[in-house]
């Protein structure tokens, strides 16, 4: 009997992050969601490359496994949000009544997410390295200025309609 238990409680607990993940089903509008607010925060978005090249390996790398999907499309938008959280918004040309519903969005996404994988499971080093240097070589060597958060504007939403592909 006690390994019956046993057995039925791992089971439980391997088997509940996977059945619990309803909220996957939608993902897609949450993400549709985000990606309507960061259009309705400015204008066009700008032509300008970035300094730091998209890393277009990760995704490809990342669509042969599902479990690490999850992780990395939960650990790319906890980065996204950190970039606008911890940054110095004074200068954004876009209307910043648009920023707070956009974060709010962003991080229910990483919440719900995160009730799907387990805790421990960390994304590749390379993509915290990835946002650290798209941090330091836009926003911080331009002083914060209203253009390098114009960049980082483009390049969240390049990586929101890739991680929008992610989830199926």
């Amino acid at each position: 009997m006690i390994t019956c238990t046993t057995l039925l409680f791992v089971l439980c607990s391997v088997l509940t992050p996977a059945l619990c993940c309803n909220w996957l089903k939608h993902y897609h509008h949450h993400s549709n969601n985000s990606l309507t607010l960061i259009r309705l925060m400015g204008g066009p978005l700008m032509d300008v490359m970035s300094p730091v090249p998209f890393p277009y390996k990760f995704y490809k790398d990342i669509r042969n496994t599902n479990e690490t999907q999850l992780v990395f499309v939960r650990d790319s938008l906890k980065h996204i949000f950190e970039l606008y959280h911890r940054g110095n918004l004074s200068s954004v040309a876009w209307d910043t009544n648009h920023t707070h519903p956009f974060l709010q969005s962003i991080h229910r996404q990483t919440d719900e997410l995160s009730q799907c994988v387990s805790h421990t499971q960390r994304a590749d080093r390379r993509l915290r390295k990835y946002y650290r240097r798209l941090a330091k070589k836009t926003l911080y060597h331009t002083g914060w200025s209203s253009g390098s958060w114009e960049l980082i504007r483009k390049e969240t939403k390049r990586h929101l309609d890739h991680l929008d592909l992610l989830v199926v």
